[in-house]
């Protein structure tokens, strides 16, 4: 499935998802051929649960393969400190939003793979990162959100060193 937009990413959302495809590939991947190998010499591979389990977890981890090799293939890699214009709100910016009733919140805008709402980590295309994009510092941004309607003010930007 094709997004309208890019699959943004940070350097080292990147990396994590390139060790995670690399430890499947080079370390659960071969134990697993190792184990099916072994059962299937053990005779009768329909009631042999090794050989089982083994097929079965073989599968789930080339899907893993081939959906982290697209994720990879369709990112763009995005350096937030590189980012020319800091006043204005773009991908990787740190941003602290005030709503009507003058509760503060920090966000980090970020790539949709890298999402950690309990951390403050908002994905690129959720309502709320859609509705602050290219916002200034004193702009005041309308969320339709799952509750209704949500008024922010910006209140503070930063991008990393």
């Amino acid at each position: 499935m094709t997004t309208p937009y890019p699959n943004y990413i940070s350097p080292e959302g990147f990396a994590k998802l390139r060790a995670e495809y690399d430890h499947l590939l080079g370390v659960e991947r071969p134990a697993i051929v190792e184990v099916v190998s072994w059962a299937a010499g053990n005779g009768d591979r329909s009631e042999n649960g090794d050989y089982l389990y083994g097929r079965k977890r073989m599968r789930e981890i080339d899907f893993q393969l081939k959906r982290l090799s697209k994720k990879m293939k369709d990112a763009k890699v995005v350096d937030a400190r590189q980012q020319g214009d800091k006043s204005r709100v773009y991908f990787g910016a740190t941003v602290t939003i005030a709503d009507e009733d003058d509760n503060h919140r920090i966000v980090t805008l970020v790539g949709n793979d890298e999402t950690d709402i309990e951390a403050g980590r908002i994905g690129w295309s959720s309502p709320i990162a859609r509705a602050l994009r290219g916002a200034a510092i004193g702009d005041l941004r309308r969320v339709m959100l799952p509750s209704g309607e949500k008024e922010y003010e910006v209140m503070a930007i930063r991008y990393p060193d």
